[in-house]
């Protein structure tokens, strides 16, 4: 991976590289297609099997109801979980530069996307 730099314009390796805060390294301008062609890889493998734990949670709450475990309203707050959650690991896995975002994948997974969509209590 390519060179990032940290908020003292340090240069930093990618594996070395940490956020704190509100502070977010700026890329190195040189990094090469064949490391932006990786990370790339990186970041659409982790949505995917991300993407595939969130879709697992919903299939369990329809078998539960279908089990007659759950009822249709809690389905149904279990599918606008699994939709606020898929917001934000898309967000996540497209808005940052994709370096940045395989850098974090690789040295520090971010945390559970399903508590992330979990509704705000009132």
């Amino acid at each position: 991976m390519g060179q990032f730099r940290n908020h003292a314009n340090e240069r930093v390796p990618a594996g070395k590289m940490t956020l704190v805060g509100p502070i977010v390294s700026s890329l190195d301008s040189v990094s090469s297609k064949s490391e932006r062609r990786a990370a790339r890889e990186v970041v659409a493998d982790y949505h995917d099997a991300q993407l595939g734990a969130l879709v697992a949670r919903v299939g369990e709450a329809v078998d539960r109801y279908r089990a007659g475990e759950l009822d249709a309203f809690e389905v149904d707050r279990a599918v606008f979980q699994y939709s606020r959650a898929s917001k934000e690991l898309w967000k996540f896995c497209n808005y940052l530069h994709v370096e940045v975002a395989a850098a974090m994948i690789i040295d520090q997974p971010p945390h559970d996307w399903w508590e992330q969509g979990a509704p705000r209590e009132r």
